[in-house]
């Protein structure tokens, strides 16, 4: 085998070439202009970066791979992408780390409800269907707010437990807190509801809200109720709801190896509500979810559900069921965008980065749906792949600067295709309520 000669070359080549896609979508979503007029950090000299540059800059490293701080540095040398962007250099690690430890709780509470409420403001569609859920983030240092609590993957290990909202018809994070390793389940639930609901959400009907079973308590169904809002959430299998449900008869087969069933219940001091009970047969479907509850019947799982809805028994729990799409979404920001790892001692600094993050995302999940009409099925890793890694570098010619794709002529008209797309998406954005 010969292998080839290898020799070197000065001139500037980006692999990202494909991003210029994404500038010139963010340049027609407008958001500079709104980050303008948000309080943002300033620097502390003149020679300091813009924080629109700081931040673009940060999206940009996750868009291109970044999943640390340290990994954002690699942008620094490539002229060719800064050049796309219209930048002379790009922040560095430390850069990054003094500026989003300028963040503070109050500044936090300040800049996201009102970023993510001008954001949805830019979005046309029916009621929306809202999807409560939270995750657990392992944490490896002794960073504020990183403490013992419930981490099912890595037991005993140090986390993070953040709270987290988002559309099911748009498939984007309305909202987004941290919280504390050592948080109840269900601690903050109301004020981060109230928070989406009021602020980031302000003036969009809300057709129907889901939740896991971290927010099952008196305190956010009476509250949901107070609002008029519709809601399924999943039920804690507490030993009183148990009993009701043992005592059970006259299940209704729905398909084969699933039966529902439904009642009244109520905790001490609580409401009278309807509960949906879902029994799965393990011989016939040995991959259905829920829980073993009762040593008497080990071949089945149970599922719970409380409404406020009067709908038929299937229809409330196909109702439920659309929501597990949000836990693809979780795992799609720690695998592609870095949830997991942007992280910096100071607890209210790691809270920024990690609301930032969802910006970002945001902003990809409006682009692969208006510019690639991908929205159910593209996630980050397949838009780098699909059309952001693409040899690019700059030539100048009577004195007008151009940038050269390097693309075979039979994928040129698809990518002008892109381009088309994307210089005719401007707010506001339609979703079809399909």
């Amino acid at each position: 085998m010969v292998n080839l000669p290898i020799e070197y070359s000065s001139k500037p080549v980006t692999p990202f070439g494909g991003m210029s896609l994404m500038k010139r979508f963010v340049d027609q979503v407008g958001i500079r202009e709104k980050l303008d007029s948000l309080p943002l950090p300033q620097p502390g000299s003149n020679r300091g970066y813009d924080p629109k540059q700081v931040i673009e800059s940060f999206w940009l490293s996750i868009w291109t791979g970044a999943s640390r701080y340290i990994h954002c540095d690699w942008l620094r040398y490539d002229k060719v992408l800064q050049s796309i962007f219209g930048w002379q250099c790009m922040p560095s690690q430390s850069t990054y780390s003094r500026f989003f430890g300028k963040f503070s709780q109050g500044l936090n509470t300040e800049v996201f409800p009102a970023l993510q409420h001008w954001f949805f403001d830019q979005i046309n569609t029916g009621a929306l269907t809202i999807d409560f859920d939270s995750t657990v983030i392992t944490r490896y240092g002794e960073q504020q707010g990183s403490a013992k609590g419930y981490n099912p993957n890595k037991r005993g290990r140090n986390s993070h437990h953040p709270l987290m909202a988002f559309v099911s018809q748009t498939r984007m994070v309305a909202n987004a807190w941290l919280r504390p390793g050592n948080t109840a389940a269900s601690s903050n639930c109301k004020a981060f509801m109230e928070e989406t609901f009021k602020e980031a959400l302000k003036g969009k009907e809300v057709g129907l809200v889901r939740a896991d079973s971290g927010f099952y308590n008196e305190e956010i169904m009476s509250y949901l109720e107070e609002e008029q809002l519709n809601y399924i959430l999943a039920v804690r299998m507490y030993p009183n709801v148990k009993s009701e449900v043992w005592g059970l008869k006259d299940w209704v087969s729905l398909t084969k190896g699933i039966e529902l069933n439904e009642m009244k219940f109520t905790h001490e001091g609580g409401k009278i509500r309807r509960y949906i009970i879902v029994r799965k047969q393990v011989a016939i479907r040995p991959d259905a979810t829920g829980k073993q509850l009762f040593e008497d019947e080990p071949g089945y799982r149970y599922s719970c559900y409380v409404t406020n809805m009067e709908l038929p028994l299937d229809q409330i729990w196909n109702m439920y069921n659309t929501r597990a799409d949000c836990e693809n979404r979780i795992k799609e920001l720690k695998n592609d965008f870095g949830l997991e790892n942007f992280c910096l001692h100071d607890f209210w600094a790691t809270e920024a980065s990690f609301r930032w993050i969802m910006v970002a995302y945001n902003l990809t999940s409006l682009f692969r749906h208006f510019a690639l009409n991908h929205h159910r099925r593209a996630t980050l890793s397949t838009l780098k792949s699909y059309c952001f890694a693409l040899g690019a570098w700059t030539v100048n010619h009577a004195n007008k600067k151009t940038l050269k794709i390097s693309l075979p002529v039979k994928r040129r008209s698809w990518m002008e295709g892109i381009f088309s797309q994307v210089n005719n998406s401007s707010p506001p954005f339609n979703y079809s309520n399909e």
